[in-house]
């Protein structure tokens, strides 16, 4: 239907015929002249329809916004360049208008950026826009660049299963019944994590696959209910290999896609390095501001908050000056308090020196006058500055405190322009969870301890160290793995510690445990979040606007109008019912 895209028409073929194809962008009737920006996926060029036209004049004369249209002409040189786009030197003068179909008027114009309810629901019109064309071309040629990248280095493309097994750990799985076994399900995956692992065993050595994953479970700006990771595996490795690759790996597609120079090499920091600095194993250094144990300076205090965190082994008295902070009004020190509480925080202590050196803090009364001084000094807090200071648990105060420091951050313009990316490492094997009272796997239950003695794994279990590895950009998690176990005997003794009895295991991980037994290769791997990836790249907050069909922070998808219910018929052909709710 046509001969050239509207945007790739240049100097070059002036005085050519082409014939176009695209919507009217922009439709202006002058009375002696109609021109209409006629616009594809590759940009926009000015269409001509002059009056001694003829026919070519009156088709013209009733285009109207975002019709499609199929242009014949011949390219001329423009009188009046325009330099905002890369067509602005040349014009087509129409011989032939062929409207392919009208629109209707549309909910929305193209340049305005509607409420997101708006644009699911009409998401085949926000696409349209050149903006949300620019985020998905970004994702696309990431992917692209994957791809070139592992193919070239002897990466095996190997799809897994999408029906698959229920897993006990992590989010909670969507369930699929299934037809032909009454009263049996599968689960779509969360990851392919054993399959890539039973890969490995079977001898594949490297494989990677561009992996549609589910996970059910609240939906933020950077979680969606399926998602897309590029998922990676390698026998024979230690941790280096594995990083030293995906991190050479990162570096070319951030050039390639968006010519972006990043650091060479990573950094690294230890997941215990990462909590006390900034409260995150997933830290944002392109801010300053850093957190500062007090507790030796506080514990014989007369303030009980201070003291009992101080004097606890497992807690934590950490304090954040923020320069320039003192220009906080109360409400505005509520205000972080408020962001504190929802990590955890139960309060914020504070302290704020204004510019004559005068000191102003609720817990200060709580201390001898040089105490004070000193604990403030120890903190570097000068004039003008405020002091935040979070007390409790440690991992909760490290938390709260993280995201006061976050929040604080772009508060105060502190957040340095570029790119800053990290290795975290060494993270805790396991940690408590209260509620459930036994260990939870704080990467996976596959990752492998540091220890390689299953009696030492069983005595330290609380402060046991993984093999696990998070590739961190900006205060995102982009990439996380591990070195995996590859011994039957160790997953069985950590199945064991997550409290996973042997007859649970060997219902849901019989056949893991059963490869490992046949000569498993020490083997890890790691994988990108090609969604989080490509948001950073394009330059938005949300990941739902590199993903061409979303669903909402409700799970639903406002274009289809799913989920939706299923007829009684065909619940019964896979043995469901569906239970009225309680009221």
């Amino acid at each position: 239907m046509r001969t050239h895209f509207c945007g790739l028409v240049t100097e070059a073929l002036i005085g050519q015929s082409v014939t176009l194809c695209g919507w009217a962008d922009v439709a202006r009737n002058l009375g002696g002249v109609c021109f209409i920006d006629l616009r594809d996926h590759e940009g926009i060029v000015q269409i001509v329809a002059e009056p001694d036209a003829g026919e070519v004049f009156n088709v013209a004369a009733q285009v109207g916004y975002e019709y499609c249209l199929r242009v014949t002409g011949t390219v001329r040189a423009r009188h009046a360049v325009n330099d905002k786009i890369k067509t602005g030197k040349i014009e087509v003068v129409a011989s032939q208008i062929e409207i392919l179909n009208k629109a209707d008027t549309l909910p929305f114009y193209l340049h305005e950026t509607p409420g997101e309810e708006t644009r699911l629901t009409y998401r085949y019109i926000d696409l349209r826009r050149p903006e949300m064309q620019r985020m998905q071309r970004t994702r696309i040629k990431l992917v692209q660049e994957l791809r070139r990248y592992l193919d070239a280095r002897g990466f095996q493309d190997i799809e897994t299963p999408i029906l698959t097994k229920a897993t006990p750990e992590g989010a909670r799985d969507f369930l699929v019944p299934a037809r032909m076994h009454a009263g049996e399900f599968y689960a779509l995956p969360q990851s392919p994590q054993l399959f890539k692992q039973i890969l490995m065993i079977a001898g594949f050595d490297r494989y990677y696959q561009i992996a549609r994953c589910f996970r059910d479970e609240a939906l933020r700006a950077d979680r969606q209910l399926e998602f897309t990771q590029l998922d990676m595996e390698f026998a024979w490795v230690d941790e280096a290999i594995v990083q030293d690759f995906v991190e050479g790996m990162i570096r070319h597609v951030f050039k390639e896609v968006v010519n972006v120079a990043l650091d060479e090499p990573f950094p690294r920091m230890t997941w215990h390095e990462a909590m006390r600095r900034f409260g995150s194993d997933k830290p944002d250094l392109r801010i300053a501001l850093e957190l500062v144990d007090v507790a030796e300076l506080v514990k014989n205090c007369e303030f009980k908050v201070f003291t009992d965190a101080a004097n606890d082994a497992g807690g934590r008295v950490a304090a954040l000056r923020i320069p320039g902070g003192a220009s906080l009004s109360r409400k505005q020190i509520d205000e972080y308090a408020a962001h504190a509480a929802k990590f955890g925080a139960k309060g914020l202590a504070y302290a704020k020196i204004d510019e004559s050196g005068a000191v102003n803090s609720p817990v200060s009364k709580f201390f001898a006058e040089d105490a004070f001084a000193a604990l403030l000094k120890h903190v570097g807090a000068e004039k003008n500055d405020i002091v935040f200071f979070g007390a409790g648990a440690y991992n909760k105060v490290s938390d709260f405190m993280g995201a006061v420091r976050l929040k604080a951050g772009k508060d105060f313009n502190l957040v340095a322009e570029g790119w800053r990316p990290l290795w975290v490492t060494d993270f805790p094997m396991f940690e408590w969870d209260d509620e459930e009272n036994r260990y939870v796997a704080l990467h996976h239950p596959f990752t492998a301890p540091k220890v390689d003695d299953i009696a030492n794994l069983r005595e330290n279990a609380r402060t046991a160290v993984s093999r696990g590895y998070d590739m961190v950009l900006n205060g995102n998690e982009i990439g996380g793995g591990s070195i995996r176990i590859h011994r039957s005997d160790m997953q069985s003794a950590v199945f064991e510690l997550l409290g996973i009895g042997e007859e649970e295991a060997r219902a849901k991980f019989g056949f893991l445990l059963d490869a490992l037994r046949f000569g498993a290769p020490p083997h890890g791997g790691i994988a990108f979040g090609i969604d989080r990836i490509a948001a950073l790249m394009a330059g938005t907050d949300s990941i739902r606007d590199v993903i061409p069909f979303p669903k909402t922070t409700t799970a639903q998808c406002l274009m289809t109008g799913a989920p939706s219910p299923i007829p009684d018929a065909q619940l019964a052909e896979v043995h469901v019912k569906v239970r009225e709710q309680a009221q």
